[in-house]
């Protein structure tokens, strides 16, 4: 069988990308993403705890944390998948990574797995991890030596 060429299509026209997480502790990611990391607190369902999922917010970063037992009850195919680590990584852009980092090396419940370093493709950065153990690396565009 030969394959044929497919014909030129539009290319995808992406107007945002939003990480779903699946988390232990919807209340304590939810904590975490606000208290910790200062993002906004978005909507929950339901509203009042226990949550089974949480949205929150910095800018045009929307970050959805979804309740690992729920999920897998309404969608029994992700009952397998890990939670955090194993290569599950964010990367959000910030300004001031500097003092960003500064004040998160400081807080006890904050797991520095990168420290702060420019690196040779031009951006300062350093990653922590949450709760879940999902990596997140936070940078800044830098001036080149």
């Amino acid at each position: 069988m030969t394959l044929q060429p497919l014909k030129a299509a539009k290319p995808l026209q992406a107007t945002k990308l939003t990480p779903n997480l699946i988390v232990s502790s919807v209340e304590r990611s939810l904590a975490f993403y606000t208290e910790v990391l200062g993002f906004a607190r978005g909507i929950t369902v339901p509203e009042e705890s226990p949550l089974a999922f949480a949205a929150v917010t910095s800018g045009s970063v929307e970050i959805f944390l979804n309740d690992k037992s729920t999920v897998s009850k309404e969608s029994p195919q992700f009952a397998r998948l890990s939670i955090g680590g194993g290569g599950n990584m964010m990367f959000i852009e910030v300004e001031e990574v500097d003092p960003l980092h500064e004040r998160l090396k400081s807080k006890p419940n904050v797991t520095i797995v990168m420290p702060i370093v420019t690196q040779w493709y031009g951006m300062r950065e350093f990653a922590i991890a949450d709760p879940d153990g999902y990596v997140i690396t936070f940078a800044q565009r830098v001036e080149q030596p």
